[in-house]
């Protein structure tokens, strides 16, 4: 086998162009954003009980969970445009298989197909994008990433009032959207990394992985696990804005949207784990918002502002996870950002509902992750300071 030279890595970092996974995740977050809320609002036209709804949220979140595990062979052995069209095939099957056997167990297993499916998307995705030159561009990258997966999501939600729940049309225009995305892989051939050379992460090296990198990956999906669940919710049955649950999840994930470009700017300017514990300082002032908020308008702003200090610890996090790994660690790395990222989502919605029996429960959930999450990040990183190493390394 050929030695890999710096000369060829440096090669394959200048050829890795970002327009293909950026692109079909595009409509791959459209398509998901809506068939996420698709789902339980059909379940009555398919004859299907109400009562699955929980069900199906849990085994998706398991299979996401599962497959966050095994994605690092696949992409080694089919590179990353094949093994993006390879998950995205499996998830526009599963799809096809729940509108041909509409039953419970079928149901059950295609949302559990599609969630390992989906964290292949999300890994092939991240690590492709994270292959750049210097962590300037792995932040700008990975902003563009969250951006695009927010803003996806965002638009799909649009598509609830535009073509409906009931009948075939909803199901057929998000298989429509998958195929766009898997067109993107298809035609546009030039441009992925190298990833015959990729490396898996020893136990030896897992222990000197940034702590903070992985608390921030494991509390961002204790936060957005619920904000997805719940909120909608809390929103219709404890808020005294029922009416306009809609505008105010837009606004959550408006927030998200927004503050990447300054989150990926800020992330290279000073310590990553300073800046996590800024904001979630920020998201603390959003939750004391929330709750005491007297009018529409300033329910919008604090939950604009609860989105964007949930949605931007992710991407710091994996970032300050990568800082200093080589290439050929990167989809290892980003696997395992992922597996913390699942469980956090796993747990988050549990720990929500058990949380206190108020009925602000999910806002003072919230804002206990928040605030103990912003002074351990605040304690790490004094402690970085005062050991003498690189702010900007988290």
């Amino acid at each position: 086998m050929a030695s890999v030279t710096p000369e060829k890595v440096e090669k394959h970092l200048e050829e890795n162009t970002i327009i293909t996974p950026v692109v079909g995740l595009a409509f791959f977050a459209i398509a998901s954003g809506f068939l996420m809320s698709l789902i339980p609002l059909s379940l009555p036209y398919f004859g299907l009980e109400p009562t699955l709804t929980p069900w199906l949220a849990s085994v998706f979140y398991f299979g996401l969970l599962l497959g966050a595990t095994g994605t690092q062979g696949i992409i080694k052995k089919c590179g990353h445009r094949r093994a993006f069209i390879l998950f995205l095939g499996i998830v526009a099957s599963t799809v096809i298989l729940m509108l041909v056997l509409p039953h419970q167990i079928t149901w059950l297993l295609a949302r559990f197909i599609a969630g390992m499916a989906v964290a292949g998307v999300f890994v092939v995705v991240e690590s492709w994008l994270l292959m750049a030159n210097c962590a300037k561009q792995r932040a700008k990258r990975l902003g563009l990433y969250m951006a695009a997966l927010y803003g996806g999501s965002a638009v799909g939600q649009l598509a609830i009032s535009a073509l409906g729940t009931n009948g075939l049309l909803p199901f057929v225009s998000v298989l429509a959207l998958l195929c766009a995305a898997i067109l993107v892989p298809v035609f546009i051939r030039k441009g992925q990394p190298s990833s015959h050379d990729q490396q898996a992460i020893s136990r030896k090296e897992v222990r000197h992985i940034s702590r903070p990198a992985i608390i921030g990956c494991i509390v961002s999906g204790l936060l957005l696990g619920p904000i997805y669940g719940l909120m909608p919710s809390y929103l219709t049955l404890v808020s005294p804005y029922a009416q306009h649950t809609g505008l105010l999840m837009a606004c959550i994930i408006v927030g998200g949207m927004a503050i990447q470009p300054i989150a990926s700017a800020m992330s290279t300017r000073m310590s990553k784990s300073l800046l996590m514990a800024l904001f979630c300082l920020l998201g603390c002032g959003a939750v004391l918002g929330v709750l005491e908020a007297t009018n529409l308008t300033m329910m919008a702003a604090s939950l604009l502002v609860l989105g964007a200090s949930s949605f931007a610890l992710y991407p710091i996090a994996i970032t300050l996870a990568c800082d200093g790994l080589p290439v050929a660690k990167m989809v290892s790395a980003t696997e395992m950002m992922l597996l913390c990222y699942s469980v956090g989502s796993v747990l988050g919605p549990l720990l929500a509902t058990t949380f206190t029996e108020a009925d602000n429960r999910l806002i003072v959930y919230l804002g206990v992750c928040l605030i103990t999450t912003c002074l351990y990040m605040l304690f790490k990183s004094a402690e970085t300071l005062h050991s003498g190493h690189k702010p900007i390394a988290g």
